[in-house]
């Protein structure tokens, strides 16, 4: 259940990165003083937010049942990797051998802080 809960919050970290990325693209407006509605409007942006505050609660109840070296590394390199590929996936970003070696060794670093809890 613990790492059900921290899978959870890093797709709702990762895909609040993505809807606050495509609230920010045209033809969306954030934020604007001279069109404040707009702001309302731009339901991307809430829901990323909403997503946001879903990842905190989520990290926030893994932290009672994991110890915080383990929670942390694994939500925000999870979050980072998957971010990665979400922006190849969604975005058409270029995705250089770099970024694969990076996550792969993020993957690793994670695997080698959480080897010894259960």
């Amino acid at each position: 259940m613990k790492w059900l809960i921290l899978i959870l919050g890093i797709a709702a970290n990762a895909s609040a990165s993505v809807l606050v990325k495509i609230a920010m693209m045209p033809p969306r407006k954030f934020p604007s003083l001279s069109e404040p509605m707009a702001a309302l409007s731009n339901w991307p942006f809430w829901l990323g937010l909403g997503l946001y505050g879903a990842a905190f609660l989520l990290y926030a109840a893994a932290l009672a049942r994991l110890p915080l070296n383990v929670a942390h590394p694994v939500l925000t390199a999870g979050a980072v990797a998957t971010v990665a590929l979400f922006s190849v996936l969604i975005f058409r970003e270029h995705f250089y051998w770099t970024t694969g070696a990076g996550i792969v060794l993020v993957i690793a670093g994670v695997a080698l802080i959480t080897a010894r809890v259960a």
